[in-house]
């Protein structure tokens, strides 16, 4: 075999690897991209759960005369419903995923808040837990979108 033939077989051997590992280092890119968006989707999912019972567990109280649970059991429920929003939004890699995710850490932080305040019950110090987690990984997700 000459000389040049050898050389034309190794740049198509080049040239096939650079393009399997190109083409596989999008696909990794890009199954990473998804799953940032699969991982704020279930912690936004699991945090809605726990804001919801949250939000029956303080209803119980303020039931039961203990009104200081009042801001603590709106705050949880309003909290769940931009969990659930940001969970579908990242879920289905929306263009508005940022946008909800943003008010979703911002409503977290404010629940987190509100449970925190009641330093002895459980049900809200897992709940603040949920939030505080919640508001980081859709932060994380902002900070993803913006690269």
């Amino acid at each position: 075999m000459q000389y040049s033939a050898k050389i034309a077989i190794a740049l198509t051997a080049i040239g096939a690897l650079a393009t399997f590992y190109g083409t596989s280092t999008g696909t990794q890119q890009a199954e990473g991209h998804h799953q940032h968006f699969i991982k704020c989707a279930k912690v936004c999912a699991d945090c809605q759960v726990m804001c919801d019972s949250c939000f029956q567990h303080c209803q119980s109280l303020v039931s039961k005369g203990k009104t200081e649970h009042t801001k603590t059991m709106l705050a949880c429920v309003d909290c769940a419903e931009f969990c659930a929003l940001a969970a579908k939004m990242s879920a289905r890699e929306s263009a508005y995923s940022a946008s909800a995710c943003d008010s979703c850490a911002k409503v977290c932080d404010d629940c987190a808040q509100h449970c925190e305040r009641h330093k002895d019950d459980r049900h809200m110090a897992d709940c603040a837990k949920s939030c505080r987690e919640c508001a980081k990984a859709c932060r994380t997700m902002i900070e993803h979108l913006k690269r």
